[in-house]
Protein backbone atom coordinates (compact mmCIF):
# COMPACT_ATOMS: atom_id res chain seq x y z
CA UNK A 1 0.00 0.00 0.00
CA UNK A 2 2.82 2.44 0.81
CA UNK A 3 4.54 1.69 -2.51
CA UNK A 4 1.26 2.31 -4.35
CA UNK A 5 0.67 5.63 -2.56
CA UNK A 6 4.25 6.74 -3.33
CA UNK A 7 3.75 5.89 -6.98
CA UNK A 8 0.53 7.91 -7.18
CA UNK A 9 2.21 10.95 -5.58
CA UNK A 10 5.12 10.77 -8.05
CA UNK A 11 2.59 10.56 -10.86
CA UNK A 12 0.83 13.74 -9.70
CA UNK A 13 4.17 15.58 -9.59
CA UNK A 14 5.73 14.36 -12.84
CA UNK A 15 2.64 14.18 -15.06
CA UNK A 16 2.20 17.98 -15.57
CA UNK A 17 5.93 18.34 -16.36
CA UNK A 18 5.86 15.56 -18.97
CA UNK A 19 2.68 16.96 -20.46
CA UNK A 20 4.15 20.46 -20.86
CA UNK A 21 7.34 19.05 -22.40
CA UNK A 22 5.27 17.03 -24.85
CA UNK A 23 3.16 19.99 -25.92
CA UNK A 24 5.86 22.65 -26.10
CA UNK A 25 5.47 26.26 -24.90
CA UNK A 26 5.25 27.76 -28.35
CA UNK A 27 2.15 25.74 -29.26
CA UNK A 28 -0.01 27.03 -26.41
CA UNK A 29 -2.75 29.43 -27.56
CA UNK A 30 -1.69 33.04 -26.91
CA UNK A 31 -5.17 34.19 -25.90
CA UNK A 32 -5.12 31.87 -22.87
CA UNK A 33 -1.65 32.94 -21.80
CA UNK A 34 -2.64 36.51 -20.98
CA UNK A 35 -5.51 37.05 -18.57
CA UNK A 36 -5.05 40.56 -17.16
CA UNK A 37 -6.93 41.46 -14.00
CA UNK A 38 -9.33 44.36 -13.97
CA UNK A 39 -7.12 45.98 -11.34
CA UNK A 40 -4.13 45.78 -13.69
CA UNK A 41 -6.03 47.37 -16.55
CA UNK A 42 -7.20 50.19 -14.26
CA UNK A 43 -3.63 50.70 -13.08
CA UNK A 44 -2.29 50.96 -16.62
CA UNK A 45 -5.04 53.41 -17.54
CA UNK A 46 -4.09 55.54 -14.54
CA UNK A 47 -0.42 55.45 -15.52
CA UNK A 48 -1.21 56.91 -18.93
CA UNK A 49 -2.39 60.12 -17.24
CA UNK A 50 1.11 61.08 -16.07
CA UNK A 51 3.70 59.28 -18.22
CA UNK A 52 2.08 59.77 -21.66
CA UNK A 53 2.03 56.06 -22.50
CA UNK A 54 -0.94 53.93 -23.32
CA UNK A 55 -1.91 50.66 -21.77
CA UNK A 56 -0.98 48.75 -24.92
CA UNK A 57 2.62 50.00 -24.68
CA UNK A 58 3.04 47.68 -21.69
CA UNK A 59 1.35 44.69 -23.35
CA UNK A 60 3.13 44.49 -26.72
CA UNK A 61 5.09 41.36 -27.52
CA UNK A 62 4.12 37.74 -27.08
CA UNK A 63 4.51 35.93 -23.82
CA UNK A 64 7.06 33.14 -24.15
CA UNK A 65 7.00 31.75 -20.62
CA UNK A 66 3.72 30.27 -19.49
CA UNK A 67 4.75 30.20 -15.84
CA UNK A 68 6.20 33.71 -15.34
CA UNK A 69 4.43 35.48 -18.25
CA UNK A 70 7.39 37.77 -18.86
CA UNK A 71 6.44 40.83 -20.93
CA UNK A 72 8.90 41.21 -23.81
CA UNK A 73 10.06 44.48 -25.27
CA UNK A 74 9.17 45.40 -28.88
CA UNK A 75 12.66 44.45 -30.18
CA UNK A 76 12.58 41.04 -28.51
CA UNK A 77 9.13 40.41 -29.92
CA UNK A 78 10.25 41.28 -33.46
CA UNK A 79 13.25 38.92 -33.26
CA UNK A 80 11.08 36.10 -31.99
CA UNK A 81 8.56 36.67 -34.78
CA UNK A 82 11.36 36.40 -37.41
CA UNK A 83 12.64 33.18 -35.88
CA UNK A 84 9.12 31.75 -35.96
CA UNK A 85 8.78 32.59 -39.69
CA UNK A 86 12.11 30.91 -40.60
CA UNK A 87 11.40 27.67 -38.78
CA UNK A 88 8.44 25.81 -40.42
CA UNK A 89 6.20 23.92 -38.10
CA UNK A 90 6.82 20.19 -37.85
CA UNK A 91 3.16 19.36 -37.67
CA UNK A 92 -0.16 21.10 -37.35
CA UNK A 93 -1.80 21.88 -34.05
CA UNK A 94 -4.51 19.39 -34.87
CA UNK A 95 -1.97 16.61 -35.28
CA UNK A 96 -0.05 17.44 -32.11
CA UNK A 97 -2.46 16.28 -29.43
CA UNK A 98 -1.67 14.95 -26.01
CA UNK A 99 -2.05 11.26 -25.39
CA UNK A 100 -5.17 9.95 -23.75
CA UNK A 101 -4.86 10.16 -19.98
CA UNK A 102 -6.64 8.27 -17.27
CA UNK A 103 -9.58 10.14 -15.72
CA UNK A 104 -7.83 10.71 -12.38
CA UNK A 105 -4.71 12.05 -14.13
CA UNK A 106 -6.80 14.52 -16.13
CA UNK A 107 -8.41 15.85 -12.95
CA UNK A 108 -5.04 16.27 -11.20
CA UNK A 109 -3.58 17.98 -14.25
CA UNK A 110 -6.54 20.37 -14.28
CA UNK A 111 -6.09 21.20 -10.59
CA UNK A 112 -2.34 21.80 -11.01
CA UNK A 113 -3.01 23.96 -14.05
CA UNK A 114 -5.43 26.12 -12.05
CA UNK A 115 -2.84 26.55 -9.29
CA UNK A 116 -0.26 27.56 -11.88
CA UNK A 117 -2.73 30.12 -13.26
CA UNK A 118 -3.15 31.66 -9.80
CA UNK A 119 0.62 31.83 -9.22
CA UNK A 120 1.16 33.27 -12.69
CA UNK A 121 -1.47 35.95 -12.14
CA UNK A 122 0.20 37.01 -8.88
CA UNK A 123 3.61 37.17 -10.57
CA UNK A 124 2.08 39.09 -13.45
CA UNK A 125 0.85 41.74 -10.99
CA UNK A 126 4.34 42.00 -9.49
CA UNK A 127 5.75 42.48 -13.00
CA UNK A 128 3.27 45.30 -13.64
CA UNK A 129 4.20 47.05 -10.38
CA UNK A 130 7.91 46.76 -11.20
CA UNK A 131 7.45 48.14 -14.71
CA UNK A 132 5.40 51.03 -13.38
CA UNK A 133 8.04 52.06 -10.89
CA UNK A 134 10.73 51.74 -13.54
CA UNK A 135 9.13 54.31 -15.85
CA UNK A 136 9.41 57.03 -13.21
CA UNK A 137 12.40 59.35 -13.53
CA UNK A 138 14.48 60.17 -10.45
CA UNK A 139 13.65 63.86 -10.59
CA UNK A 140 9.86 63.52 -10.71
CA UNK A 141 8.91 63.37 -7.04
CA UNK A 142 5.19 63.86 -7.54
CA UNK A 143 5.11 61.18 -10.23
CA UNK A 144 6.86 58.75 -7.91
CA UNK A 145 4.24 59.31 -5.22
CA UNK A 146 1.51 58.58 -7.76
CA UNK A 147 3.23 55.34 -8.76
CA UNK A 148 3.55 54.29 -5.12
CA UNK A 149 -0.12 54.98 -4.52
CA UNK A 150 -0.99 53.04 -7.65
CA UNK A 151 1.18 50.12 -6.62
CA UNK A 152 -0.58 50.09 -3.25
CA UNK A 153 -3.94 50.07 -5.04
CA UNK A 154 -2.86 47.15 -7.24
CA UNK A 155 -1.58 45.28 -4.21
CA UNK A 156 -4.84 45.99 -2.39
CA UNK A 157 -6.77 44.62 -5.35
CA UNK A 158 -5.02 41.27 -4.96
CA UNK A 159 -6.42 40.78 -1.43
CA UNK A 160 -9.43 38.63 -0.76
CA UNK A 161 -12.64 40.02 0.69
CA UNK A 162 -11.69 39.37 4.32
CA UNK A 163 -8.23 40.90 3.92
CA UNK A 164 -9.67 43.95 2.20
CA UNK A 165 -12.11 44.43 5.06
CA UNK A 166 -9.29 44.23 7.60
CA UNK A 167 -7.25 46.84 5.74
CA UNK A 168 -10.27 49.14 5.42
CA UNK A 169 -11.14 48.80 9.12
CA UNK A 170 -7.57 49.49 10.18
CA UNK A 171 -7.47 52.59 8.01
CA UNK A 172 -10.69 53.87 9.56
CA UNK A 173 -9.54 53.15 13.12
CA UNK A 174 -6.28 55.05 12.51
CA UNK A 175 -8.35 58.19 11.95
CA UNK A 176 -10.74 58.13 14.91
CA UNK A 177 -11.50 56.83 18.39
CA UNK A 178 -13.60 53.76 19.20
CA UNK A 179 -16.90 54.43 20.98
CA UNK A 180 -16.94 53.03 24.51
CA UNK A 181 -19.33 53.20 27.44
CA UNK A 182 -17.16 55.88 29.06
CA UNK A 183 -16.54 57.84 25.83
CA UNK A 184 -19.40 57.01 23.44
CA UNK A 185 -18.75 59.87 21.03
CA UNK A 186 -16.41 59.37 18.05
CA UNK A 187 -13.40 61.71 17.94
CA UNK A 188 -11.67 62.29 14.61
CA UNK A 189 -7.89 62.59 14.51
CA UNK A 190 -6.16 65.02 12.19
CA UNK A 191 -3.28 63.94 9.95
CA UNK A 192 -0.06 65.86 10.51
CA UNK A 193 3.17 65.54 8.51
CA UNK A 194 6.17 64.33 10.47
CA UNK A 195 7.72 67.78 10.83
CA UNK A 196 4.53 69.12 12.45
CA UNK A 197 3.68 66.12 14.62
CA UNK A 198 4.81 66.46 18.23
CA UNK A 199 5.75 63.65 20.63
CA UNK A 200 3.91 64.39 23.86
CA UNK A 201 4.11 62.66 27.23
CA UNK A 202 1.16 62.92 29.65
CA UNK A 203 1.78 61.58 33.15
CA UNK A 204 -1.43 60.64 34.91
CA UNK A 205 -3.05 60.52 31.48
CA UNK A 206 -5.63 57.91 32.51
CA UNK A 207 -7.08 60.18 35.18
CA UNK A 208 -10.00 62.59 35.03
CA UNK A 209 -8.23 65.67 33.65
CA UNK A 210 -5.42 63.77 31.93
CA UNK A 211 -7.75 61.68 29.75
CA UNK A 212 -9.54 64.79 28.46
CA UNK A 213 -6.18 66.38 27.68
CA UNK A 214 -5.21 63.23 25.77
CA UNK A 215 -8.39 63.56 23.70
CA UNK A 216 -7.46 67.08 22.61
CA UNK A 217 -3.87 66.14 21.74
CA UNK A 218 -4.93 63.03 19.83
CA UNK A 219 -7.52 64.92 17.80
CA UNK A 220 -4.79 67.38 16.82
CA UNK A 221 -2.83 64.49 15.31
CA UNK A 222 0.11 64.28 17.73
CA UNK A 223 1.86 61.18 19.06
CA UNK A 224 0.76 60.78 22.68
CA UNK A 225 2.31 58.56 25.34
CA UNK A 226 0.46 58.12 28.64
CA UNK A 227 2.20 57.10 31.86
CA UNK A 228 -0.06 55.97 34.70
CA UNK A 229 0.10 53.53 37.60
CA UNK A 230 -3.73 53.41 37.85
CA UNK A 231 -3.88 54.32 41.53
CA UNK A 232 -6.67 56.83 40.82
CA UNK A 233 -6.62 56.68 37.01
CA UNK A 234 -8.82 54.21 35.16
CA UNK A 235 -8.04 52.36 31.96
CA UNK A 236 -11.58 52.86 30.69
CA UNK A 237 -10.88 56.62 30.48
CA UNK A 238 -8.45 56.03 27.61
CA UNK A 239 -9.77 52.72 26.22
CA UNK A 240 -11.12 54.51 23.15
CA UNK A 241 -7.54 55.30 22.03
CA UNK A 242 -5.77 52.01 22.76
CA UNK A 243 -6.12 50.86 19.12
CA UNK A 244 -4.74 54.06 17.58
CA UNK A 245 -1.20 54.02 16.07
CA UNK A 246 -0.44 57.47 17.53
CA UNK A 247 -1.26 56.41 21.10
CA UNK A 248 0.92 54.52 23.59
CA UNK A 249 0.21 53.49 27.19
CA UNK A 250 3.00 52.77 29.66
CA UNK A 251 2.01 51.39 33.07
CA UNK A 252 4.63 53.08 35.20
CA UNK A 253 5.05 54.96 38.49
CA UNK A 254 6.60 58.39 38.05
CA UNK A 255 8.54 57.99 41.28
CA UNK A 256 10.80 55.71 39.20
CA UNK A 257 12.91 57.17 36.35
CA UNK A 258 11.96 56.45 32.75
CA UNK A 259 13.78 56.94 29.44
CA UNK A 260 11.70 58.31 26.55
CA UNK A 261 12.12 60.65 23.60
CA UNK A 262 9.51 63.41 23.75
CA UNK A 263 9.05 67.06 22.82
CA UNK A 264 6.56 68.10 25.54
CA UNK A 265 5.72 66.78 29.01
CA UNK A 266 2.39 67.41 30.74
CA UNK A 267 3.04 66.34 34.34
CA UNK A 268 -0.37 65.62 35.91
CA UNK A 269 0.45 62.51 37.93
CA UNK A 270 -0.72 62.85 41.54
CA UNK A 271 -3.91 62.05 43.50
CA UNK A 272 -5.96 65.25 43.67
CA UNK A 273 -8.95 64.58 45.92
CA UNK A 274 -8.47 64.87 49.72
CA UNK A 275 -9.60 61.31 50.60
CA UNK A 276 -7.26 59.81 47.98
CA UNK A 277 -4.11 61.85 48.66
CA UNK A 278 -4.59 61.42 52.44
CA UNK A 279 -4.80 57.62 52.09
CA UNK A 280 -1.02 57.35 51.62
CA UNK A 281 0.46 60.75 52.45
CA UNK A 282 4.07 59.61 52.10
CA UNK A 283 3.40 58.29 48.60
CA UNK A 284 1.64 61.56 47.78
CA UNK A 285 4.73 63.54 48.81
CA UNK A 286 6.99 61.21 46.82
CA UNK A 287 4.79 61.58 43.73
CA UNK A 288 4.91 65.38 43.92
CA UNK A 289 8.64 65.55 44.66
CA UNK A 290 10.42 62.50 43.23
CA UNK A 291 7.96 62.23 40.34
CA UNK A 292 8.50 65.88 39.41
CA UNK A 293 12.27 65.46 39.81
CA UNK A 294 12.27 62.48 37.42
CA UNK A 295 10.21 64.34 34.83
CA UNK A 296 12.47 67.39 35.07
CA UNK A 297 15.48 65.13 34.55
CA UNK A 298 13.83 63.71 31.45
CA UNK A 299 12.96 67.20 30.19
CA UNK A 300 16.55 68.31 30.72
CA UNK A 301 18.00 65.31 28.88
CA UNK A 302 15.76 65.50 25.81
CA UNK A 303 15.29 69.30 25.95
CA UNK A 304 11.53 69.04 26.20
CA UNK A 305 9.16 71.71 27.48
CA UNK A 306 7.47 70.65 30.72
CA UNK A 307 4.18 71.79 32.26
CA UNK A 308 3.39 71.07 35.91
CA UNK A 309 -0.24 70.98 37.03
CA UNK A 310 -0.02 72.62 40.43
CA UNK A 311 -3.08 73.47 42.50
CA UNK A 312 -5.01 76.21 44.23
CA UNK A 313 -4.26 74.25 47.42
CA UNK A 314 -0.87 75.98 47.59
CA UNK A 315 -2.82 79.04 48.77
CA UNK A 316 -4.10 77.01 51.77
CA UNK A 317 -6.90 78.78 53.64
CA UNK A 318 -6.39 82.13 51.89
CA UNK A 319 -6.60 85.49 53.58
CA UNK A 320 -6.59 87.30 50.23
CA UNK A 321 -9.69 87.06 48.06
CA UNK A 322 -9.73 86.37 45.14
CA UNK A 323 -6.29 84.75 44.98
CA UNK A 324 -3.74 86.16 42.50
CA UNK A 325 -0.56 84.31 41.51
CA UNK A 326 1.46 86.73 43.64
CA UNK A 327 -0.20 85.52 46.87
CA UNK A 328 2.12 83.27 48.88
CA UNK A 329 -0.60 81.38 50.70
CA UNK A 330 -1.60 80.35 54.22
CA UNK A 331 -0.77 76.66 54.61
CA UNK A 332 -0.59 74.39 57.65
CA UNK A 333 2.64 72.50 57.00
CA UNK A 334 1.77 69.62 59.37
CA UNK A 335 -1.99 69.25 58.78
CA UNK A 336 -3.76 66.35 57.00
CA UNK A 337 -3.76 68.26 53.69
CA UNK A 338 -0.08 69.25 53.91
CA UNK A 339 1.16 66.16 51.99
CA UNK A 340 -0.58 67.54 48.92
CA UNK A 341 -0.27 71.28 49.54
CA UNK A 342 3.41 71.25 50.43
CA UNK A 343 4.23 68.61 47.85
CA UNK A 344 2.95 70.88 45.09
CA UNK A 345 4.75 73.90 46.56
CA UNK A 346 8.03 71.98 46.48
CA UNK A 347 7.28 70.82 42.94
CA UNK A 348 6.91 74.45 41.83
CA UNK A 349 10.23 75.26 43.50
CA UNK A 350 11.89 72.42 41.58
CA UNK A 351 10.46 73.65 38.29
CA UNK A 352 11.97 77.10 38.61
CA UNK A 353 15.24 75.80 40.04
CA UNK A 354 15.68 73.67 36.90
CA UNK A 355 14.73 76.64 34.75
CA UNK A 356 17.24 78.97 36.40
CA UNK A 357 20.12 76.49 36.72
CA UNK A 358 19.68 74.20 33.68
CA UNK A 359 17.62 76.31 31.25
CA UNK A 360 14.73 73.83 31.24
CA UNK A 361 11.66 75.31 29.55
CA UNK A 362 8.89 75.15 32.20
CA UNK A 363 5.23 76.07 32.65
CA UNK A 364 3.16 75.99 35.87
CA UNK A 365 -0.67 75.90 36.04
CA UNK A 366 -2.47 76.40 39.35
CA UNK A 367 -5.74 74.55 38.93
CA UNK A 368 -8.92 75.43 40.84
CA UNK A 369 -11.92 73.12 41.38
CA UNK A 370 -12.77 71.28 38.16
CA UNK A 371 -15.63 68.93 37.28
CA UNK A 372 -16.95 66.97 34.31
CA UNK A 373 -17.37 63.47 32.86
CA UNK A 374 -14.87 60.78 33.91
CA UNK A 375 -14.59 62.10 37.46
CA UNK A 376 -13.99 59.20 39.80
CA UNK A 377 -17.38 58.48 41.40
CA UNK A 378 -15.70 57.81 44.78
CA UNK A 379 -13.28 60.72 44.85
CA UNK A 380 -15.17 62.44 47.70
CA UNK A 381 -15.24 65.86 46.04
CA UNK A 382 -18.17 68.25 46.26
CA UNK A 383 -19.50 67.88 42.70
CA UNK A 384 -19.27 64.10 42.40
CA UNK A 385 -20.67 63.47 45.89
CA UNK A 386 -23.64 65.80 45.43
CA UNK A 387 -24.55 64.36 42.02
CA UNK A 388 -24.20 60.71 43.12
CA UNK A 389 -26.27 61.33 46.26
CA UNK A 390 -29.01 63.30 44.50
CA UNK A 391 -29.40 60.78 41.65
CA UNK A 392 -29.92 58.03 44.24
CA UNK A 393 -32.21 60.21 46.40
CA UNK A 394 -29.80 59.84 49.31
CA UNK A 395 -28.95 62.53 51.84
CA UNK A 396 -26.65 65.20 50.43
CA UNK A 397 -23.93 65.68 53.04
CA UNK A 398 -22.21 69.03 53.72
CA UNK A 399 -19.22 69.16 56.05
CA UNK A 400 -19.59 72.34 58.08
CA UNK A 401 -22.30 74.97 57.83
CA UNK A 402 -22.06 75.18 54.04
CA UNK A 403 -20.95 78.83 54.00
CA UNK A 404 -17.50 78.03 52.59
CA UNK A 405 -17.22 79.07 48.94
CA UNK A 406 -15.84 77.32 45.88
CA UNK A 407 -15.39 78.17 42.20
CA UNK A 408 -16.09 75.41 39.68
CA UNK A 409 -14.80 75.17 36.12
CA UNK A 410 -15.73 72.62 33.46
CA UNK A 411 -13.00 70.24 32.38
CA UNK A 412 -12.92 71.31 28.71
CA UNK A 413 -12.08 74.89 29.77
CA UNK A 414 -9.21 73.61 31.90
CA UNK A 415 -7.83 71.50 29.03
CA UNK A 416 -7.92 74.53 26.74
CA UNK A 417 -6.05 76.53 29.37
CA UNK A 418 -3.35 73.88 29.81
CA UNK A 419 -2.90 73.66 26.05
CA UNK A 420 -2.66 77.45 25.66
CA UNK A 421 -0.15 77.70 28.51
CA UNK A 422 2.06 74.92 27.15
CA UNK A 423 2.19 76.42 23.68
CA UNK A 424 2.53 80.05 24.79
CA UNK A 425 5.61 82.06 25.76
CA UNK A 426 4.68 82.87 29.37
CA UNK A 427 6.62 80.76 31.89
CA UNK A 428 5.43 82.01 35.29
CA UNK A 429 2.57 80.43 37.32
CA UNK A 430 -0.95 80.93 35.95
CA UNK A 431 -4.29 80.45 37.72
CA UNK A 432 -6.78 78.34 35.74
CA UNK A 433 -10.28 78.42 37.18
CA UNK A 434 -13.77 79.89 36.88
CA UNK A 435 -14.37 83.04 38.96
CA UNK A 436 -18.07 82.07 39.23
CA UNK A 437 -18.28 81.52 43.00
CA UNK A 438 -20.86 79.51 44.99
CA UNK A 439 -21.34 78.65 48.63
CA UNK A 440 -21.32 74.90 49.14
CA UNK A 441 -24.88 75.00 50.50
CA UNK A 442 -26.21 76.91 47.48
CA UNK A 443 -24.37 74.57 45.15
CA UNK A 444 -25.96 71.52 46.77
CA UNK A 445 -29.42 73.08 46.36
CA UNK A 446 -28.64 73.90 42.73
CA UNK A 447 -27.72 70.27 41.92
CA UNK A 448 -30.75 68.96 43.81
CA UNK A 449 -33.04 71.13 41.68
CA UNK A 450 -31.33 70.12 38.42
CA UNK A 451 -31.69 66.41 39.18
CA UNK A 452 -35.23 66.82 40.58
CA UNK A 453 -34.07 64.79 43.55
CA UNK A 454 -35.95 63.96 46.76
CA UNK A 455 -32.71 64.04 48.76
CA UNK A 456 -32.39 65.94 52.04
CA UNK A 457 -29.42 68.21 52.70
CA UNK A 458 -27.66 67.26 55.95
CA UNK A 459 -24.76 68.91 57.80
CA UNK A 460 -21.80 67.10 59.39
CA UNK A 461 -18.74 68.42 61.29
CA UNK A 462 -16.31 70.52 59.25
CA UNK A 463 -13.13 68.89 57.94
CA UNK A 464 -9.78 70.05 59.34
CA UNK A 465 -8.06 72.84 57.38
CA UNK A 466 -10.93 73.05 54.90
CA UNK A 467 -10.53 76.44 53.13
CA UNK A 468 -13.23 78.97 53.93
CA UNK A 469 -13.12 80.59 50.49
CA UNK A 470 -11.62 79.85 47.10
CA UNK A 471 -11.86 81.99 43.96
CA UNK A 472 -9.18 82.57 41.28
CA UNK A 473 -7.96 85.85 39.92
CA UNK A 474 -7.53 84.98 36.21
CA UNK A 475 -6.31 88.36 34.95
CA UNK A 476 -2.88 86.84 34.21
CA UNK A 477 -4.42 84.03 32.14
CA UNK A 478 -6.47 86.54 30.14
CA UNK A 479 -3.50 88.79 29.48
CA UNK A 480 -0.65 86.32 28.97
CA UNK A 481 -2.27 83.30 27.24
CA UNK A 482 -5.60 84.73 26.09
CA UNK A 483 -7.65 82.26 28.12
CA UNK A 484 -10.87 82.45 30.12
CA UNK A 485 -13.62 79.87 30.78
CA UNK A 486 -16.38 79.53 28.18
CA UNK A 487 -18.66 76.80 29.59
CA UNK A 488 -21.15 77.90 32.22
CA UNK A 489 -21.58 75.92 35.41
CA UNK A 490 -25.11 74.98 34.36
CA UNK A 491 -23.98 73.60 30.98
CA UNK A 492 -21.16 71.68 32.60
CA UNK A 493 -23.43 70.19 35.24
CA UNK A 494 -25.87 68.98 32.59
CA UNK A 495 -23.08 66.97 30.90
CA UNK A 496 -21.73 65.71 34.22
CA UNK A 497 -25.13 64.61 35.53
CA UNK A 498 -25.78 62.71 32.29
CA UNK A 499 -22.41 60.98 32.67
CA UNK A 500 -23.00 59.91 36.28
CA UNK A 501 -26.47 58.69 35.33
CA UNK A 502 -24.83 56.24 32.91
CA UNK A 503 -22.27 55.22 35.55
CA UNK A 504 -25.02 54.56 38.08
CA UNK A 505 -27.03 52.55 35.59
CA UNK A 506 -23.99 50.35 34.99
CA UNK A 507 -22.92 50.05 38.64
CA UNK A 508 -26.37 49.78 40.20
CA UNK A 509 -25.38 51.65 43.38
CA UNK A 510 -22.49 53.92 44.39
CA UNK A 511 -21.68 54.81 47.99
CA UNK A 512 -20.02 58.26 48.11
CA UNK A 513 -16.70 58.67 49.91
CA UNK A 514 -16.59 60.68 53.14
CA UNK A 515 -14.06 63.35 54.11
CA UNK A 516 -11.55 60.94 55.66
CA UNK A 517 -8.71 59.10 53.94
CA UNK A 518 -9.92 56.39 51.57
CA UNK A 519 -8.38 54.15 48.92
CA UNK A 520 -9.79 54.68 45.42
CA UNK A 521 -12.26 51.99 44.36
CA UNK A 522 -12.16 50.47 40.89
Amino acid sequence: LLVLMFGVMCGYILLPVLLVQHLGFEDLPMQTALKPLDVREQGLDALSSFNGKKKNDYQEGPITNFHTRRILSNDDAAEEQKSDEKSPPDESEDEKTPPDLPKESEESASIDSEKEDEVAEKEDEVAVETSEVAVVSDGEESTQKSVQSLAAAISFGSLNEVEQRIVEDRDILSRQSIPTATSPQIMKTAFLPDHHRTKILVTGGAGFVGSHLVDKLMMEGHEVTVIDNFFTGQKKNIAHWLHHPNFSLVVHDVTEPIQLEVDQIYHLACPASPPHYQYNPVKTIKTSTMGTLNMLGLAKRVRARMLLTSTSEIYGDPQVHPQPESYWGNVNTIGPRACYDEGKRVAETMMYSYRNQNNVDVRVARIFNTFGPRMHPNDGRVVSNFIIQSLQNKDMTIYGEGQQTRSFQYVSDLVDGLHALMNGDYDMPVNLGNPDEYSVKDFATYIKDMTESKSEITFLPKSQDDPSQRRPDISTAKKQIGWEPKVTVKEGLEHTIAYFSRVLKEAGEIIPTGPGAAKPEA
